[in-house]
């Protein structure tokens, strides 16, 4: 599974949305779920699924999906593979 998709997966599980919310264009608080809380979540689950760890900076810059697209790929994680 693509790097694009895991992601995907671990908003669409973190955050509850269904298959008919177009992740791609997610911005935080477009939901209801990614409120603080759900943002908190949102970020364990990312630091499970890649195995990395969130500087305090990236916690609080990922305000989209795009963006944390962008910080894996500051992690070293190939967002294209």
């Amino acid at each position: 599974m693509s790097t694009r998709n895991r992601l995907i997966n671990v908003f669409r599980e973190s955050l509850e949305l269904p298959e008919t919310i177009d992740i791609s264009n997610l911005n935080y608080q477009d939901t209801e779920r990614w409120d603080s809380v759900g943002h908190l979540t949102l970020v364990a689950a990312i630091e499970t699924e890649f195995d990395v760890m969130l500087e305090t900076n990236q916690v609080i810059e990922m305000s989209s999906f795009s963006k944390a697209l962008e910080i894996l790929n500051a992690l070293g994680i190939d967002v294209n593979a």
